[in-house]
């Protein structure tokens, strides 16, 4: 029996040439004509991680005493914890709560929970703010504000009407309901945090906001909600480990990143689609569409030649979306590679009873199981699309587990960091963003 917290077992064959054409499906000649490029690559991410250049690659091995001992802190003085953070500072921790708690965790009665909910604001939609304002007790909530920079606009937004509310109905020692994550020493946030008195944690410098969710922008409030954070790194570790393997075909990251590289730029594939089935994973899709967009969508190249790489990351949820996009992926343009996300095991096993012996198109689902039904669902559309010549390919989670979701989010960000290499451009701006950052500016100051 596999582990339930062993290792992710990667499968490409539905991408290459023999299963999908060669038309569609990546040939063994063009996996080998990239080996010597994506080994230099994986030199040259090892010596700049050396260097200091690449921290989040170190964030695994960090001292996380702070995180815990704050949540626990946060856990003990309040019901509620809510998130004010966008992109990068909001979906890590979604992707965290929804993986791995209850998946109605918030609506629990308070001693099925033991834990305070938690809310992610990641928004500057009024009547939004108004729901989650009708729903939380203030006086009994924490707020932690998340931004690197101590500008986001929209964070900002949100944090300055939440901080004139706590002041009015707490008065003094409101600032107690403040947690401010940002950059250890510069910022607005940080200056305001100093200011004020906030208790703060700190987003290491060199981290983007969608690397950072092994910082305590995904961390502290997963630590909050009772998930074992500690487990989350040692799987991170782990992946760390088959990362950096030499051979190219043993290294799930190199070869993830290789096969989207190639299916993009010689086959046509212009769309990434990752399709969980599991609704638990569905969030960890949200994270991965921003990590692949804002790291690969790029005008120009490393030296400055214009060139517009990037795929189109699409979310779909098994088997919900076989329902509303299915029939696209399989007959519609031929221009998508498919990553599917399964888990071998659930934390549930829920029998289908055996009823209704007498009609056929119902019967011969009793004496089964839900998880084995979302898994043959799994299987048949994979091998749908494989025969329609569409590729695809399957990352499976032995379970879902701390350790197991560690592993599979640090996979991805190191494979799309050498994906970034591939395209030759650099994975870790977002000059896109900032400009439309800079417009809005530009617009609220002329009204």
């Amino acid at each position: 029996m596999t582990h339930r917290n062993g290792p992710l077992i990667i499968d490409y064959k539905n991408m290459l040439a023999g299963s999908v054409s060669q038309k569609h499906g990546v040939l063994p000649k063009e996996i080998g004509s990239l080996k010597k490029k994506t080994s230099n690559i994986l030199r040259k991410i090892s010596s700049e991680r050396t260097r200091g250049k690449l921290p989040f690659l170190d964030l695994p091995y960090q001292d996380i005493k702070k995180i815990i001992s704050l949540s626990e802190e946060i856990s003990d003085s309040f019901d509620d914890l809510v998130i004010l953070g966008i992109g990068g500072s909001a979906l890590g921790a979604t992707a965290l709560l929804n993986a791995l708690t209850h998946p109605y965790r918030n609506i629990l009665p308070k001693g099925m929970r033991k834990r305070p909910r938690v809310f992610v604001y990641d928004n500057v939609d009024p009547d939004q703010l108004k729901g989650l304002l009708d729903l939380i007790d203030i006086t009994r909530t924490a707020f932690n504000v998340i931004t690197k920079s101590g500008e986001t606009v929209e964070t900002i937004a949100s944090f300055l009407v939440i901080r004139e509310r706590l002041k009015k109905a707490i008065g003094s020692g409101w600032q107690n309901h403040i947690i401010a994550t940002t950059d250890p020493q510069k910022g607005v946030l940080r200056k305001i945090a100093s200011d004020e008195g906030y208790r703060t944690l700190e987003i290491p410098q060199g981290v983007g906001g969608r690397f950072s969710v092994f910082t305590p922008v995904g961390l502290f409030p997963a630590s909050v909600a009772g998930i074992d954070i500690e487990a989350i790194l040692s799987g991170a570790q782990s992946m760390d480990k088959r990362c950096y393997l030499k051979k190219i075909e043993e290294n799930p990251a190199s070869m993830g990143a290789i096969l989207h590289y190639i299916a993009n730029t010689k086959k046509g594939k212009k769309v990434s689609v990752i399709m969980p089935y599991s609704y638990a994973l569905e969030k960890v899709a949200d994270w991965f569409c921003q990590l692949w967009a804002e790291s690969l969508g790029k005008r120009l190249d490393l030296h400055g030649k214009v060139v517009h790489t990037g795929q189109t990351p699409v979310k779909a949820l098994g088997a919900t979306d076989q329902h509303s996009q299915l029939q696209l992926y399989i007959e519609g343009p031929n221009d998508k590679t498919i990553t599917f996300l399964r888990v071998e095991r659930f934390t549930e096993e829920v029998e289908i009873p055996k009823v209704f012996e007498n009609i056929e198109k119902v019967s011969y689902l009793g004496g089964h199981s839900l998880s084995e039904l979302i898994n043959a669902e799994q299987e048949a559309t994979e091998i749908a699309l494989t025969k329609a010549k569409r590729p695809n390919m399957r990352i499976t989670l032995p379970e879902i587990t701390p350790h197991t979701v560690g592993q599979l989010l640090y996979l991805l960000e190191v494979q799309t960091a050498i994906a970034g290499n591939l395209y030759n451009i650099n994975p870790f701006d977002q000059p896109g963003v900032d400009e439309g950052k800079r417009l809005t500016r530009e617009i609220l100051e002329q009204k």
